[in-house]
């Protein structure tokens, strides 16, 4: 997927937004995600057959589960997420989960670095971020690792950095 060619809401905050949410519906923890030249791969840990007689067979079994989200996935999952939300305003129509949120200020973070190229992974509420860097003597690779508690301060700086929305004047005579 290339972010920064076509349409200018393609940005990775909305993206990953999106993608979190997904991600918490799914009920997916520790995970990795890739960007491909189409979309991105998404793998995490997800609990199955959370169902049954027995203690052991009631908690279900824990697995791998790769999923692949092309450019089309992406628009469907970025209009779901718009719904979901409700019209833009002061106060959220819902609480958000912890990867809608978590994701959504790593993507912002890495709006502002314009990479080429993006690969991070989770583990336990804490973020190691890859950028493919591009420049005059070409690319390299930037690592950054968010904690837990330095993605709550970025949630929470969050609403200082959202553009208000403007009340309408009203029509003068």
């Amino acid at each position: 997927m290339r972010i920064y060619e076509g349409s200018p809401r393609q940005d990775f905050e909305e993206v990953f937004r999106s993608i979190g949410a997904f991600i918490d519906q799914r009920g997916m923890r520790e995970i990795l995600l890739v960007e491909a030249p189409d979309g991105f791969i998404v793998q995490g840990i997800v609990t199955a057959g959370a169902a049954g007689g027995t203690w052991s067979e009631s908690m279900g079994h824990q697995a791998k589960e790769t999923l692949t989200f092309l450019d089309d996935d992406i628009a469907r999952f970025m209009e779901e997420s718009v719904a979901r939300r409700g019209k833009p305003g002061p106060e959220p129509q819902r609480d958000a989960g912890f990867y809608e949120t978590a994701l959504r200020v790593l993507g912002r973070y890495m709006d502002e670095q314009k990479p080429r190229d993006v690969f991070f992974f989770e583990q336990d509420g804490a973020f190691v971020v890859r950028l493919f860097m591009g420049g005059q003597q070409g690319g390299n690779h930037v690592l950054a690792e968010f904690t837990r508690d330095d993605i709550a301060e970025l949630v929470a700086r969050g609403p200082g950095l959202r553009i208000p929305t403007p009340t309408p004047k009203p029509a003068t005579a």
